[in-house]
């Protein structure tokens, strides 16, 4: 048999017989051979490989976005480079010249700067997942539908009695914390309330961000039972942290509210009431918008280009049914 005809079968060509094929692989197979995807790369102009940076791998959430990244490219027979910007512009610049340089045929992108101007010009087809995403007119991005989200979680907020959440919110730099405020503001205004009366607090999207502005909230005067809806789900725990240390109740004293759905909110306790972002079909459709970029599918800013997914309510046990309770008094 010659080498040509053995190529041919390692490369799944269907331009030999099927009793050939089986004689190649199965000789393959003995032989412990491995085809080089290097040098078949270099042929094709594809390596193969993706690359997907995401700002906090420490954080559940964005385990669960690898998740279903990496479940999608190798359903593609495709494999995926891993990189954590740790929510640093300089490091995730870094990151994408090291996947240039990888030749990675394409990237999954969560840009953690609102104004990243090497991403235009990465070299690389390029989806974006995330809030900041929509700061970037042109590039295709998949990420969860904002003002749906916080909808249901204001939505949730009033049916159990509770009328203007406290909030903690991401660094003012964010695009993300101004829709989380204005989907706030617009439901405060519908019920006729004074978004003015919001208190809110900055932090990072951390557990000690979360833990330090609960404590600042705590701080303040107030009366009565107290509501705190917080921008996700690792500074909700932080604020859970920060009621057990300053001997207060949650839910009896103070309701908490999280946002992202990662698993580890079914470990606190009280459990963690939040509203879930689909993170794996995030990435998973991230991935396939690459995969069809890369194969020359759809093109920048089309139509299809932008695709947000809903969020959905996870109750659990850190918010109080006030309207129940006055129901009972009633």
């Amino acid at each position: 048999m010659s080498k040509s005809t053995a190529a041919r079968a390692l490369a799944g060509a269907q331009s030999i017989s099927a009793e050939a094929r089986e004689r190649v692989l199965a000789a393959a197979l003995a032989l412990g051979y491995e085809r080089n995807h290097l040098a078949a790369g270099m042929r094709s102009g594809r390596s193969g490989l993706l690359g997907l940076i995401i700002p906090d791998i420490s954080n559940p959430f964005w385990t669960e976005v690898t998740r279903g990244a990496q479940d999608r490219a190798a359903a593609a027979d495709l494999s995926l480079m891993v990189m954590s910007s740790d929510w640093d512009a300089a490091a995730e610049a870094r990151h994408l010249r090291a996947l240039r340089r990888a030749r990675v045929d394409g990237a999954v992108i969560n840009p953690v700067s609102d104004h990243v101007a090497d991403l235009p010009g990465a070299g690389m087809p390029v989806v974006l997942i995330g809030s900041a995403a929509e700061a970037f007119a042109g590039i295709p991005s998949v990420g969860s539908d904002i003002p749906q989200a916080v909808t249901l979680g204001m939505d949730f907020i009033v049916s159990k009695g509770h009328f203007m959440p406290d909030l903690i919110l991401g660094p003012p730099s964010r695009l993300a914390r101004t829709r989380l405020v204005n989907v706030v503001h617009r439901h405060c205004v519908a019920r006729d309330l004074d978004p003015a009366d919001l208190a809110m607090e900055s932090a990072d999207y951390t557990v000690e961000g979360g833990r330090a502005a609960m404590h600042r909230l705590l701080a303040r005067r107030g009366r009565g039972h107290r509501c705190v809806f917080a921008a996700n789900d690792m500074m909700a725990l932080g604020a859970l942290m920060a009621l057990h240390e300053a001997g207060v109740h949650c839910p009896r004293d103070v309701s908490v509210l999280g946002f992202d759905g990662s698993p580890i909110g079914a470990c606190s306790a009280p459990q963690l009431t939040t509203i879930a972002k689909p993170a794996r079909e995030i990435a998973a459709r991230a991935v396939e918008m690459l995969v069809a970029r890369i194969e020359g599918g759809a093109g920048q800013g089309s139509a299809e280009a932008r695709v947000h997914l809903p969020g959905r309510l996870v109750e659990r046990g850190s918010v109080a049914d006030l309207a129940a309770a006055v129901r009972r008094r009633a």
